[in-house]
């Protein structure tokens, strides 16, 4: 799904303007965004969390040439699903 789609289906679902639902979604997005920048969890009780992890740095290798490369540290925003959308995922039809 991408992000035109989900914009349509938020529109539909909740009966809104496609301009409503975008905006929706943009300030969903930039929020959940924000927070992440400055180090917070974002947690959706039965949906999941989303949350920073710290990469360690670690030596990788260029497929192109074989050479081993450094790879630097980062911080990557991780998703963890809640146990409501792991049941909705596996559940069988």
């Amino acid at each position: 799904m991408t992000k035109a789609e989900l914009v349509e289906a938020v529109a539909k679902s909740a009966s809104l303007t496609k301009a409503a639902a975008e905006k929706a979604v943009g300030a969903f997005i930039s929020t959940v965004s924000g927070a992440l920048k400055k180090g917070d969890r974002v947690t959706l009780v039965g949906f999941g969390s989303f949350e920073v992890a710290n990469r360690k740095a670690r030596t990788g290798r260029n497929p192109q040439t074989g050479k081993e490369i450094k790879i630097a540290a980062a911080k990557v925003p991780k998703f963890r699903p809640g146990k409501a959308l792991k049941d909705a995922v596996a559940k069988k039809k």
